[in-house]
Parts: C-alpha cells; structure tokens; sequence
C-alpha cells in the first residue's frame, strides 16, 4: 500500500508517453504547383501534406498560373474510432493515423474569352451615352 502513489505516478508516466493520432491532409492539384490556403492560412504548393487537429469542413483556396483560382469548401470526413468512446482508446494507441486525401482540378484560364463581348458591350454603350451627351469624353 505503500507503494500507491509511486505506481500511480509511474502508469501516469507511461500513460503520457504513449502515442497520439497523427492526422494530416494530403492535397494533390491538377496542375500541380498550385499554391494551397487552407482557412486563410498558406500552406505550401502541391502536392502537400498538412497535419490537422479537428474534423469539420475547410475553405480550400487554390492559384496557379495560367489557371483561373479555385475557392471551394472541403469536409474531412472522420472515422469511427474519433467517435466519443472509441476515441478514449484511439488516442493511446501508437501509430494511429488518419489520413485524407484531396485532389482539385483547375480549370485553364482562356485569356479574354469572356471579357471580350462584355468589353465590346461596354464600348457600345459608353459611345452611345457619349451620342446623347450624358457623359464626357474621356481617353
């Protein structure tokens, strides 16, 4: 009985250096190189791997060259083991991981496809507003 409070320190002790769950995201693009923020935060380029603590829903921001930005939310999607109860013992087991993978496809950036009729659009309006007298000349 004497002896309580020094096992009692001594499982609390192993018990602390037991492992933890390691969760990362791993996100690949098409093209890769992309620059990743996930939650306004930059991460680095693609492909990546960013360690994570909470499940839940990410905003994911994408640029690349060439590529017009992809803003999008992304859920990670949790396992039974992090349910309440299983998760108790999860935690302490060494060597648990939990891993998600993302891959984004962004869409080329066609260079003026679409302004183009907007800005002929623009110029007819402003040369015809110009005829009435409504607004000035301006260059």
């Amino acid at each position: 009985m004497r002896n309580v409070p020094g096992m009692m320190m001594c499982v609390t002790a192993l018990w602390s250096m037991v492992g933890c769950v390691q969760r990362t995201i791993h996100i690949t693009s098409d093209p890769p190189g992309a620059l990743v923020h996930l939650n306004d935060e930059e991460v680095g380029r693609t492909p990546v791997t960013v360690p994570f603590t909470f499940y839940g829903t990410y905003d994911v921001r994408m640029r690349a060259d060439g590529y017009r930005p992809l803003w999008t939310k992304h859920k990670t999607d949790m396992p039974w083991w992090e349910l309440p109860g299983p998760d108790l013992v999860a935690e302490v087991i060494p060597g648990n991981k939990s891993e998600q993978n993302w891959h984004f496809v962004l869409e080329p950036n066609v260079e003026g496809a679409a302004e183009g009729p907007v800005i002929d659009r623009a110029l007819q309006l402003r040369a015809m507003l110009r005829q009435d007298g409504e607004i000035p000349n301006q260059k």
